[in-house]
């Protein structure tokens, strides 16, 4: 049996609802359609037939004689795509896909992690595109949305099979489920091919009410009698009647128009300053349907509030992109997928961090992970729907290291300062030092003595049976070190060896411990056996590794407490607080009142004295002055601010008052972007770094195993003569062959254990990357991650797109012309009275340097007055 098929035309030339149902009713009555389905907005037929009574080609001349254009109808389908891990990748897909046939464009997102993809739906469907895919080694979806309506009317199992047949036949839902009793329906659909308000006004055809409870359209209940434009009209009219003095603000605040409007975000790709902003904002004002659009420059992020009835948002996201500026539509809040920043303590080495990472990347769920030793924090991004970060959290914590959720107190300007772990690193060092030097001092004064001419090892042996002076105080200054010093290293290590991991500890640990064993065991077997000599041990070994170590950890704390020093400057330039004020029908100021910055709300009116921070970005709304951008921008000179200026928070303004409306608040703002940045850009892992990570997770166990390998080595090498190992007389001075041997080959497999530390390979290039983006954001550079700054070394040219006006930052005299008889005055002493009258004025040319000084020539000014002018 021949199964239906579809088939999708794009259909010219239809003016009204007369043309569709001439189209759906001549199509509806040949044989083999089995229906006919219209849409008027989007020029789409959509035919359902027997493929044995008539032909796709038959169908399209069924249309051509009716006295309209069918052509193929080429539709886009936005895919997910996972498993990407290079441009490789995005390369294999794109030339793969672009040679089937019905594809007819391909565009693929590395950094997205998704597709879109332009297809001719009569030859091709979206799912063989997601299946061409899988094929190729990926896992690909595609995108859907959902949405979850109230649907009241409904009184039995009838009405419930009526919705679901009815919506499931609507083109591009690909799932509805009716729920009588709470009396919802979850409809999920493709985005690309139909949208919340089709899908809520099929429902209300059916005889029900229904709106949408995600907010994704909210769709009011109307009459089917009141047309669209009847309503807009309605709504016009109350909004022109409105009291609102505020007639320039775009969002109307709580009135109907407002309730019946839809919002969406969309991402914009190629903005360089606020003028690509004010290009966009007034390109979109001017589409049909938009009722406001405010734009974040540094995110690259659009919030948009619409009329679903009149616009969508992909046509608004074309229309942007055709200006210049590619874009695409995010979902909610700009990604439908989770994101949570993590604080994580107890990382010691690089291989900590390839330990979280790898382990966590294994929770189901989990999509990224990111872990960064310098700034001691984590990057997760994860599916909300199978995983959350509570799982994520408890997940590193069963590896033995303390997670907690990075809160608002953590990003103050002290949460990089590493106090608590410089404290505690400068305890075990002084500790192991009060100890270490001590053993130092005996170890080096009985290396003296044996050296020594005449020197017997019987004569200073011993205080008991095989027990030395030496071996005895340098065991009492070890063991403290061993269990109080080195408690910290005992911990971290016990941790990542019960989940089966290994780190620096585990080396430190290692090292220390076998050589307190060692020591310890065979000064007992000499005490047992009565022996005339001590042997050799290696009490030495702990307090001197463990003192160097926690020194070590010491300095890099404090090292990596100063690379927080750019981001602290950044920080400590957002406002603290806010004053709110109040404007009457006259623009006067009816009440202002002191808040906190994190509790001012988009819209809210702002004063802004001269001399004072901008607290938030927004625009003028009365006043004129001049603001300081110097720290956010690299604007040396002053900006002039009038009404409908955009203004910076944690600008300086100077002269003028202001009153400012807010646009941006809490980490929308320019300087919380900025902030951010430079976190994300400390937190990113250049690719060599990525290697490191990867290498130093193996590095430990191959250590260990070389270490063993230099035992065993060393100790068959001993057994064959005794000749080839490289040791003096001195050093079998009172020892038998086995004790020589083993002694030889444990220093040798020790060494390795002490000196093999991936610390270096691990730190090197996450400081690298703190110092050199914290040091450029100080001088106004921002650096977007580790990976430019690794490529940076291959720059040649670097072109400003500043002509002429690039410059020091500091006016200087670059020429000097008299215009006046010098006989009248000499110009040593014109040049020194200017001087010393610009000597209080803050104007930026009165700190011009590299005039003349007046060779003791001066004079003093008796009172300064400053005078603006409006």
């Amino acid at each position: 049996m021949i199964s239906d098929a579809t088939a999708i035309f794009r259909i010219e030339g239809m003016t009204c609802q007369s043309c569709v149902r001439n189209i759906e009713s001549k199509l509806g009555d040949t044989l083999g359609i089995i229906s006919a389905n219209v849409d008027l907005s989007k020029s789409r037929g959509i035919f359902k037939f027997e493929p044995q009574l008539i032909t796709h080609q038959e169908i399209s001349n069924s249309i051509d004689d009716a006295g309209f254009i069918a052509s193929n109808y080429i539709e886009e389908v936005f895919v997910t795509i996972n498993g990407m891990t290079c441009m490789s990748c995005v390369r294999n897909i794109e030339s793969n896909l672009a040679t089937k046939k019905g594809v007819v464009n391909v565009s693929v997102d590395l950094k997205e992690g998704r597709g879109k993809f332009q297809y001719d739906s009569n030859l091709i469907t979206s799912e063989q595109i997601c299946e061409m895919i899988d094929d190729m080694g990926f896992e690909a979806n595609i995108l859907t949305q959902e949405v979850t309506l109230s649907v009241i009317g409904m009184k039995c199992n009838k009405c419930v099979k009526k919705i679901e047949d009815n919506v499931a036949d609507v083109y591009g839902v690909k799932d509805i489920k009716v729920n009588l009793n709470e009396k919802t329906a979850v409809v999920e659909f493709d985005p690309a091919k139909v949208d919340g308000t089709s899908i809520t006004q099929r429902i209300i055809s059916l005889g029900f009410e229904a709106k949408d409870l995600n907010n994704f359209q909210d769709v009011a209940v109307l009459e089917c009698e009141t047309s669209a434009r009847e309503r807009a009209a309605s709504i016009e009219s109350r909004i022109s009647t409105g009291t609102n003095m505020f007639s320039e603000k775009i969002d109307i605040g709580e009135n109907e128009f407002e309730t019946k409007s839809s919002r969406c975000f969309i991402h914009i790709q190629g903005m360089t300053c606020a003028s690509c902003v004010a290009a966009i904002e007034k390109h979109v004002r001017k589409i049909k349907g938009v009722k406001s659009i405010l734009v974040a420059l540094m995110p690259g992020k659009a919030e948009v509030k619409y009329n679903p009835s009149d616009v969508k948002p992909t046509t608004i996201a074309e229309s942007i992109t055709e200006l210049g500026f590619p874009s695409v539509i995010g979902a909610g809040d700009g990604s439908s997928d989770g994101e949570v920043e993590l604080k994580i303590c107890g990382m010691t080495c690089a291989s900590c961090v390839h330990s979280i990472e790898s382990n966590v990347m294994k929770v189901k769920g989990v999509l990224s992970a990111s872990v960064s030793l310098g700034t001691q924090k984590g990057k997760f991004t994860f599916k909300p729907s199978v995983t959350g970060p509570r799982d994520i959290i408890e997940h590193i914590q069963n590896l033995g290291f303390d997670a907690s959720l990075l809160t608002a107190s953590d990003r103050s300007i002290n949460y990089l300062d590493h106090k608590e772990e410089i404290k505690k690193w400068r305890t075990a060092f002084f500790i192991s030092t009060a100890f270490g030097v001590p053993a130092m001092i005996i170890m080096m004064y009985f290396m003296f003595i044996m050296g020594s001419p005449g020197f017997h090892h019987e004569d200073y042996c011993c205080i008991l049976p095989g027990l030395s002076f030496e071996n005895l105080a340098l065991f009492c200054l070890a063991t403290p070190v061993q269990f109080i010093g080195g408690r910290h290293f005992y911990v971290a290590a016990f941790r990542a060896l019960r989940h089966g991991t290994s780190n620096m500890d585990v080396l430190v640990m290692l090292a220390t411990t076998i050589s307190y064993i060692y020591s310890c065991a065979v000064v007992i077997a000499a005490m047992a056996l009565q022996q005339h000599t001590s042997p050799m041990t290696f009490f030495d070994t702990p307090p001197m590794l463990i003192m160097f170590i926690s020194l070590g950890r010491w300095l890099e704390h404090i090292a990596k407490g100063k690379t927080s020093e750019a981001l602290a400057k950044l920080i400590s330039l957002q406002a603290t607080e806010a004053t709110l004020v109040e404007i009457g029908k006259e623009g006067e100021i009816l009440s202002e009142k002191q808040i906190s910055v994190e509790l001012v709300h988009r819209g809210d009116l702002l004063k802004v004295v001269p001399g004072a921070k901008v607290p938030v970005d927004g625009k003028v709304f009365s006043g004129s002055s001049t603001c300081d951008e110097s720290l956010i921008t690299g604007e040396s000179m002053p900006v002039l601010k009038k009404k409908g200026s955009l203004v910076i928070g944690g600008s300086i303004n100077q002269s003028g008052l202001l009153i400012v409306r807010t646009t941006h608040i809490g980490q929308d703002t320019t300087l919380a972007q900025i902030v951010r940045l430079v976190e994300e850009a400390q937190t990113s892992k250049a690719p060599i770094q990525q290697l490191a990570d990867k290498i130093a997770g193996y590095f430990v166990p191959v250590v260990a195993l070389l270490s063993l390998a230099t035992l065993t080595g060393w100790i068959i090498v001993g057994y064959v003569g005794l000749e080839y190992l490289p040791i003096t007389e001195m050093d079998m001075h009172g020892f038998n062959y086995t004790e020589i041997v083993f002694q030889y080959a444990f220093r040798c497999a020790l060494t390795v254990l002490a000196i093999a530390c991936p610390c270096a390979l691990g730190l090197a290039t996450p400081t690298a990357v703190m110092v050199g983006t914290g040091v450029g954001a100080l001088n106004g550079i921002l650096i977007k991650g580790a990976e430019v700054l690794e490529n940076a070394h291959k720059v040649k040219t670097v072109v400003f797109d500043k002509t002429g006006t690039i410059t020091h930052g500091v006016p200087t005299l670059t020429k000097l012309v008299v215009l006046y008889d010098e006989s009248i005055v000499p110009l040593k002493f014109m040049l020194a009275t200017l001087g010393t009258a610009e000597e209080g004025s803050e104007h930026p040319i009165a700190a011009v340097e590299g005039y003349i000084p007046g060779d003791g020539n001066s004079c003093h000014t008796r009172s300064i007055q400053s005078l603006s002018r409006e």
